[in-house]
């Protein structure tokens, strides 16, 4: 996944809001009073959220699995200016050389991650690289949006040389929704290039990922509605979970 994809990725995801989203992660930081020097951003695809958070004042580290995302984001980072390093590598054996002081992983990464015993080691090496007692932030799609938004709806887009159209299929009973993206970019003048992606998504309940957590050596200090600190609705489409790595004991 990502692999054509990263080449397009900002000029079809121009709604996402890296501004709005740092802006949101330094309000939950200032909820909870942290101030972190040294951050993770995990599954950080183009950079776009690290750049913004570097150009900020943070020292930012940014892993992902996808090379041609990173590629990008090494691009975007140097473009701007900012000092990020950039790693390539799967969430489920992060390797770091020591600790942070804080770790975000947005835009439903996490999702795509299909077996709860895999987002169980994805918490187990966060914690493992967390200082004691500092906040992990990511967020969710919630089965709500697959069941009653994405849910076999076709979407589709056209932009000055390039279009796309996004298929999606839900099963209610694995809860796995199917993205079938067919991408149009243009090559030469009037000449496009068609290319295909799938990506599957699981859906996982608040209570699961609580337990998850729990297991991992983290506390749930909050589940939030979206980008906001409001209680999560049960039309919710996004949760943004804020877990604490618990403190030594001694």
């Amino acid at each position: 996944m990502y692999q054509e994809f990263a080449r397009v990725y900002d000029e079809f995801m121009e709604t996402i809001p890296y501004t709005t989203w740092a802006d949101y992660i330094e309000q939950v930081w200032h909820r909870f009073d942290e101030k972190p020097n040294l951050v993770l951003d995990m599954a950080c695809g183009t950079g776009g959220l690290a750049v913004e958070l570097s150009l900020r004042g943070y020292d930012m580290i940014g892993t992902d699995l996808s090379e041609d995302m990173l590629e990008e984001a090494r691009e975007k980072a140097a473009a701007a200016g900012q000092s990020i390093l950039l790693v390539h590598q799967d969430m489920r054996d992060l390797e770091l050389f020591g600790t942070v002081d804080a770790m975000i992983c947005t835009c439903d990464s996490l999702n795509y991650i299909l077996d709860p015993e895999d987002v169980l080691k994805v918490f187990t090496r966060a914690s493992l690289y967390l200082e004691p007692g500092s906040l992990f932030v990511f967020d969710v799609n919630t089965e709500y949006k697959y069941r009653e938004i994405l849910s076999d709806h076709t979407f589709a887009d056209t932009y000055d040389d390039s279009a796309f159209i996004w298929q999606n299929q839900y099963d209610p009973e694995t809860r796995r929704n199917e993205y079938l993206v067919n991408f149009f970019v243009e090559e030469e003048k009037d000449t496009y290039r068609r290319f295909e992606e799938l990506h599957i998504q699981q859906a996982y309940s608040p209570e699961e990922i609580r337990d998850l957590l729990r297991k991992a050596g983290f506390t749930t200090e909050a589940v939030f509605d979206g980008l906001s600190l409001d209680e999560p609705k049960k039309e919710s489409e996004r949760l943004t979970f804020v877990a604490r790595k618990i403190k030594e004991r001694g």
